[in-house]
């Protein structure tokens, strides 16, 4: 069975498979307008609870692979591989589709899509210098944050909230929004930071 002969490896396939089924609920359902998918919420209900068990399941995948000792190459690749794909997949999707836009400006999911591109850049070149780059406390607290923001925002539409519930979870998935933006940003400052000396060595 080669690198799926163990579970965390088959658990983050079945991550990648959840996530496409994601975007294929998303490209069924996501053109129509915020009233028709209040009247009609069925398939977001299955993609709220879809994305919540995807990126759960990421917690899972880890604790196995260190519990039974099966880190693996593949695993360090495809592990955060999957997380972006889930994850800026879910937020591109929903800066465009009418009913989700409100709470993802797309300028915001550039600057974090830019992020993204630019530390795995960073990365690859610090590891290939024999450096380490290892995710940091502030990574795992964006990667919270944009899970936050996600959640919600299908959560409320797929739940039916209404009045002042409504507004309440719009107001959250508006800071958990903001919050993702000042995390991917601090984040990226904090790795920069850290491996400065990479940098100055490679451009002098």
């Amino acid at each position: 069975m080669g690198v799926f002969q163990h579970w965390p490896n088959r658990i983050t396939a079945l991550r990648f498979l959840g996530s496409m089924g994601l975007f294929g609920i998303f490209a069924l359902h996501g053109m129509q307008g915020a009233e028709e998918v209040r009247q009609d919420a069925r398939l977001l209900v299955w993609a709220f609870w879809l994305f919540l068990l995807t990126s759960l399941s990421d917690v899972l995948d880890g604790y196995l692979a260190r519990r039974g000792n099966h880190v693996t190459a593949f695993g360090r690749i495809a592990d955060p591989f999957v997380d972006k794909v889930l994850v800026l997949g879910a937020m591109v999707f929903l800066a465009v589709m009418p009913w989700s836009r409100e709470w993802f400006p797309a300028w915001i999911v550039v600057v974090v899509l830019a992020r993204e591109f630019l530390i795995t850049a960073i990365r690859g070149y610090v590891e290939s210098q024999g450096g380490q780059f290892p995710a940091d406390w502030f990574g795992k607290l964006k990667m919270f944050a944009q899970c936050i923001a996600v959640g919600v925002t299908v959560g409320m539409f797929a739940f039916r909230f209404e009045g002042s519930t409504f507004a309440l979870w719009s107001q959250i998935a508006h800071i958990a929004v903001w919050a993702t933006l000042i995390t991917s940003v601090g984040s990226c400052l904090s790795y920069l930071v850290k491996i400065r000396r990479f940098i100055l060595e490679g451009s002098s």
